[in-house]
């Protein structure tokens, strides 16, 4: 097996929040769910609100037009970061508003009576609860596309479906449950084949591996700024210029606007166009430091550490005899899994008393729990900080929750 990719220096010592309140190692298991934030990235947040701090795009005085700048520059990072252009990039409070504002403004506009939707049995509740709202509305149809034997999107079935009915493909990158990932040039050349747009959740992409929209071909792409060692309240919707160019606003106020009488308004073009009131400008910018700070340790590197980590795990899991293993061999970055007849909340908990933290329930994914016929799993997820030890620590837990049980 493959060690974990090595670091320069020990990345732990970056994040604060690595230990317990009493100085002790903290295990933490659970990015998927929101990553912890490296101290580049408090003091880039502290700054701005502190010493550097103004409004943007308003005032004509120095600080201002230097906040301004300040605010596009990160845009235009984290624009790169995934491949595409500033003009390309609309800030939201997170991939869960991206996907309401894609089916709020583009969904509204282009759905119709009749028409169908696709998703998959792996979808975040975030990519599932926007499209059934705006179906409600318009009258659209929403097609399930089931899973492989190994909980991966089947693509042979969706292709299978899909119909120039289809007006929209939205799946998950990477699933937040399985660590599955999507062919997704396959998922778009389908789905352009039968002239539908393909939206993909990046959420838990984003931060473990290098993204190319242009090479993904997809034309909306979400992502959070928290599951990026950046801070929440942030995310972004990327879409092709195009495309945004003819999507309506999505909110009215200030700052979406080119010119407003009472008789009528006229809006900016994208993407301030989507972006109404006062933004979250210290966020943007600790989002474009947490870029900053994965880019300077590398994608790649970042992936083999966490893909090493991922093998070595589930080959311990597996090696026991009553643990279930879901989703792929080479799940990227996460290990879902159950325990015999121990509810994941219940290992969660003793897990917890050996500083362990792993996420346990349904992880926003009901109807793939109903798909895999269980209540939850257990789950740990992986990320820069993550070591040997922290599986080490794991794998302890459980053992001592199994003779807690009378399952050892």
């Amino acid at each position: 097996m493959n060690a974990p990719a090595t670091f320069d220096r020990d990345l732990r010592a970056d994040f604060p929040g690595m230990v317990t309140h009493d100085g002790q190692p903290w295990h933490y298991l659970d990015t998927a769910a929101t990553a912890q934030k490296p101290r580049a990235v408090i003091d880039a947040m502290a700054r701005a609100l502190g010493e550097d701090y103004a409004t943007v795009h308003r005032g004509v005085y120095a600080r201002s037009a230097e906040m301004t700048l300040a605010y596009e520059a990160a845009r235009r990072k984290v624009a790169g970061f995934i491949g595409g252009h500033e003009d390309e990039l609309v800030f939201t409070r997170g991939a869960t508003e991206a996907i309401n504002l894609v089916a709020q403004t583009w969904g509204r506009a282009n759905l119709k009576a009749g028409d169908r939707i696709l998703l998959s049995q792996a979808e975040h509740h975030s990519n599932i609860v926007p499209w059934q709202m705006v179906a409600a509305e318009v009258g659209a149809v929403i097609d399930v596309c089931p899973l492989t034997d190994d909980h991966c999107i089947d693509l042979g079935a969706a292709e299978a479906m899909l119909t120039e009915r289809h007006k929209l493909v939205a799946l998950g990158h990477v699933s937040n449950v399985t660590g599955a990932l999507l062919d997704a040039p396959r998922a778009a050349a389908m789905a352009h084949k039968v002239g539908a747009k393909l939206l993909l959740d990046g959420c838990q992409s984003a931060p473990h591996m290098g993204v190319d929209v242009a090479a993904l071909d997809c034309d909306f792409y979400v992502f959070s700024a928290h599951k990026l060692y950046g801070p929440t309240g942030i995310g972004a919707l990327w879409a092709k210029a195009e495309i945004l160019a003819d999507m309506p606003p999505y909110q009215g106020g200030g700052a979406m606007i080119d010119r407003v009488t009472f008789e009528r308004t006229t809006y900016a073009p994208p993407p301030q166009r989507f972006e109404a009131g006062t933004p979250a400008i210290t966020e943007a910018i600790a989002f474009a430091a947490a870029v900053d700070y994965v880019e300077g340790i590398g994608l790649d590197r970042i992936h083999a550490h966490e893909q090493a980590l991922v093998a070595r795990l589930r080959r311990e899991l597996a090696a026991m005899n009553d643990v279930r293993l879901f989703g792929p061999a080479d799940s990227a970055g996460i290990v879902s899994f159950a325990v015999g007849d121990i509810h994941p909340h219940d290992l969660g908990t003793i897990l917890d008393e050996s500083n362990v933290a792993i996420r346990a329930g349904h992880h926003c994914a009901q109807p793939l729990m109903d798909y895999l016929g269980i209540p939850a799993t257990a789950r740990a997820s992986f990320g820069i900080y993550s070591t040997e030890a922290d599986i080490d620590a794991l794998m302890a837990g459980i053992a001592r929750t199994r003779r807690i049980f009378g399952r050892g």
